[in-house]
């Protein structure tokens, strides 16, 4: 079954995006600056301290609250996650109503209520505003926090950091934070399975007492509301609640920058594309007179589709979906990124081109076409933006939490415009820093290391926590008399012999789907017979089904939400030359090569390559029990390359013979888990099934 599901996943994957069609012929001409006149919100100031602002739109019969405590960042060190816990258990209850009760009145309500460990939102219908603005002040003020629930959330959230092991976007956000602040600073730290363990229950009422409190919040009230109805309605709500004892903490420094271009490698065996970033700190605050030549600057460098960055990565080499980069203004320490995920051979390259693009805007002024498009997209999304009345909340709260010009927003286009290729190419010498940058890179380095020195950047390592390590070894020797024979002879008798192989002519699965990132758990029904015919169909409940695949030997076609179209000439060949069940029977040994021993999560794996059609593909087979652990494959769908990684384990035994119950398929950024629950051999398929 196995060796047909990435391809068909493929076309799931193609399915479910949305790829735009842009007239790339066509630029996008800018008008003058339209005159900003923002409605500023009417305020006033609990006694307790708590700032309220009111921001009447009459337009809907909604109204929304949200919650900003402006407490320092704080670094929680050997309890890590305490925050996180604190978040996740606000808003399930108060000391006077279960979370039961709370949960269900809210529903009725049709409201929203969320909590965050510095703030909460909520919105309903405005006739419900003074109930649902009571539930939240509840909520915060009396939260329901009992041992029992903590218990509960330190085990999803254990099981959270868990699913992240394996993720090359997670490990590469982890990394590049700690690196680039420090493991010390707040923006660095990180959350690990031990540091969630350290937390108790009395951590959790001693955070919440310390931080939740009105000394420093911001409640911003948007929709449908009388003014003087909603200041008596918040102060009655909010007004019991006492003013603290401000905290003073101590916001560390953060990391300096290095002292020179490096590369900071993480190796990932599992990685089928290389995530780069690569990143300096910054001092940039918004109330910085810098501030809006950074914001087009990096608008011209790496923030929309015609970037520099974006042009030459995607469009010019094809190495990549986007390229992007990024400056955080912020009032402890700001950040300047480029970063992309590209397919292993080309890691090097894409590295040495994004260098490239950075120093061009550095060195070279920028056209005035390219300076007129980057103002025009913000005067545009800038305008579109103030139709919302909850931006002119967010605008205004941004001027408190940022001690902006009162004026900030409403002089933001006047300013915006008024910045010249000459303040583009000052402020990238400024705050565009690759000669003190990190490039962190999470890949295979068994793939990608070869060519990366070749770039002459020093290199370090560091393991997937951020910990320096020496240079990994990537391969060891074969032992003697390991042999393609051998490792197969190993891999039959591991799954209950050749000659039980050979007696299976048909297999069923079926498997509970998780894709990562989707909003929906398909179920995946899998059905193959020998020698190559092969169906696989997917269900999503309430939904129905939403894609299937057939092919019957000669001929097959693809249906997806009842759109049916037949598979092309190659796709048949491909199809025919397929064998689904145990490929390994029809290996020519000629076309095998044993080519090295590598670790795959810590067990030692014998990598094949595979040499059939003019295609190679890799397979790699546990040194110790002889499974089938891995598969890897190039494969290519409308004009682009894919590489494809499947992981095999849980082996577990069905009529004699072992199937693999989990199964995992990685093609670029996209993550497929398959947990099998049943297969059949040689039972409940027919010839039909494959029409």
């Amino acid at each position: 079954m196995k060796t047909y599901i990435s391809a068909f996943l493929m076309v799931f994957f193609m399915a479910f995006s949305v790829h735009a069609q842009i007239d790339r012929s066509k630029q996008p001409q800018p008008g003058p600056a339209p005159k900003i006149d923002l409605k500023s919100p009417q305020e006033f100031t609990l006694k307790n301290g708590m700032k309220v602002m009111v921001v009447e739109n009459h337009k809907l019969p909604r109204v929304s609250f949200s919650l900003t405590i402006d407490n320092k960042p704080e670094t929680e060190g050997a309890k890590a996650g305490v925050s996180s816990l604190v978040g996740s258990m606000l808003g399930n209850g108060t000391t006077s109503i279960s979370k039961e009760k709370f949960n269900e009145e809210i529903d009725f309500l049709g409201a929203r209520l969320s909590f965050s460990s510095s703030g909460a939102y909520a919105s309903a219908l405005s006739q419900y505003s003074d109930r649902i603005l009571e539930l939240m002040a509840d909520a915060a003020m009396h939260p329901l926090l009992v041992k029992e629930e903590f218990n509960k959330e330190k085990e999803r959230l254990i099981e959270g950091l868990k699913s992240q092991e394996k993720s090359v976007d997670a490990v590469a956000g982890r990394v590049g934070r700690a690196l680039s602040y420090g493991v010390n600073h707040p923006y660095g730290e990180f959350i690990t399975t031990e540091s969630v363990n350290n937390v108790t229950f009395e951590d959790i009422s001693a955070f919440y007492e310390e931080n939740f409190n009105p000394n420093n919040a911001y409640l911003v009230v948007v929709g449908d509301v009388n003014f003087k109805e909603i200041k008596s309605q918040v102060e009655k709500r909010f007004g019991s609640s006492t003013k603290s004892v401000d905290v003073k903490v101590s916001v560390p420094d953060a990391r300096p920058n290095v002292q020179y271009t490096q590369i900071n490698f993480v190796d990932m065996s599992n990685a089928v594309q290389s995530n780069i970033s690569l990143s300096n700190n910054v001092d940039l605050k918004m109330n910085h007179p810098d501030y809006h030549a950074v914001l087009i600057a990096n608008k011209i460098l790496g923030g929309g589709f015609g970037s520099y960055l974006n042009m030459n990565l995607r469009e010019k080499h094809a190495y990549t979906y986007g390229a992007r980069s990024g400056v955080d203004a912020d009032k402890y320490v700001g950040r300047f990124t480029a970063s992309t995920a590209v397919r292993n051979m080309v890691t090097d390259s894409a590295v040495v081109q994004t260098l490239k693009e950075i120093n061009r805007i550095k060195s070279e002024p920028v056209s005035a076409e390219d300076l007129r498009n980057a103002k025009a997209k913000y005067v545009g999304d800038f305008v579109l933006a103030l139709e919302s009345p909850q931006t002119v909340a967010r605008y205004a709260l941004n001027i408190k939490l940022n001690n902006l010009p009162k004026d900030f927003y409403e002089t933001f286009l006047q300013k915006i415009n008024a910045v010249t290729a000459e303040d583009v190419n000052r402020v990238a010498n400024t705050y565009f820093k690759p000669e003190n940058a990190r490039i962190v890179i999470v890949g295979k380095g068994a793939d990608v290391l070869e060519n990366l020195e070749k770039t002459g950047i020093p290199i370090l390592y560091f393991d997937t926590y951020a910990n320096p390590v020496d240079k990994p070894k990537f391969t060891k020797p074969i032992p003697d008399g390991v042999t393609t024979t051998t490792v197969m002879d190993a891999y039959f008798k591991a799954v209950g012999g050749k000659e039980k192989a050979k007696a299976v002519k048909s297999v069923w699965t079926t498997a509970n789907v998780t894709i990562e990132g989707a909003p929906f758990s398909p179920m995946g029904e899998m059905k193959a017979m020998t020698p190559n015919k092969t169906s696989m169909e997917m269900t999503i409940e309430g939904m129905g089904l939403i894609m299937k695949q057939k092919f019957n030997g000669t001929t097959g076609y693809i249906e997806q939400q009842g759109a049916k179209k037949d598979l092309t000439e190659d796709q048949i060949k491909e199809q025919k030359a397929t064998h689904a069940i145990f490929p390994e029977l029809y290996f020519e040994p000629s076309n095998l090569a044993l080519e090295s021993v590598i670790s795959i999560d810590g067990s030692d794996a014998y990598k094949i390559k595979v040499s059939e059609n003019g295609k190679d593909s890799f397979r790699y087979y546990d040194a110790e029990t002889g499974y089938l652990v891995r598969v890897e494959k190039t494969s290519e769908l409308q004009g682009q390359t894919f590489t494809t990684v499947e992981n095999y384990g849980n082996y577990s035994p069905v009529k004699e013979m072992m199937y693999p119950y989990s199964i995992s398929v990685t093609t670029g950024p996209q993550v497929v888990k398959m947990n099998v629950t049943n297969h059949r051999v040689n039972e409940g398929v027919t010839e039909a099934d494959f029409n």
